[in-house]
């Protein structure tokens, strides 16, 4: 993105400012999209959210989408975990809408959905998940639990 709608810069972080901004002003934003035949653009994920496992460019919102679409789930979010042979694997945190959904029938459903390397290796199941004050879940949050211990 250029123009003079564009920040300058992040405040007092020129580390960050020189990561986002190049040389001539161009912002890169980090939003990944598609462009249809039709030339319609859609908005697929974020870069810094985007898992690479096995090689393969996994985008946390295909996941959640098909996940969210079982009737036990109220909602889910996904992050990705360090791993010594796949470089990620795929870790989902679910707010069941039905106690009795189990991590089994949760990664049945991801099996008929979704391409092996995108079914998640870990579920976690929680009462709530982080989000910010306009309702978006913070992921950064959950990677710091994550890495703070729980598996």
């Amino acid at each position: 993105m250029h123009g003079p709608q564009v920040m300058k810069g992040y405040w007092n972080r020129p580390e960050e400012t020189a990561l986002a901004i190049d040389a001539n002003g161009w912002f890169a934003t980090g939003d990944i999209g598609m462009m249809d035949a039709r030339g319609v653009i859609t908005l697929i994920d974020r870069k810094k959210d985007m898992m690479i496992v096995s090689g393969f460019n996994v985008y946390p919102n295909e996941i959640e989408d098909v996940l969210a679409a079982h009737p036990k789930v109220r909602a889910v979010a996904t992050v990705g975990m360090p791993d010594a042979v796949t470089g990620e694997r795929v870790k989902v945190f679910v707010v069941p809408r039905d106690k009795s959904l189990s991590v089994e029938e949760l990664l049945a459903f991801a099996r008929l959905h979704l391409t092996g390397y995108k079914v998640p290796a870990a579920v976690e199941f929680r009462d709530a998940l982080p989000l910010t004050p306009i309702g978006k879940v913070l992921r950064r949050e959950l990677r710091e639990l994550h890495e703070g211990g729980s598996s």
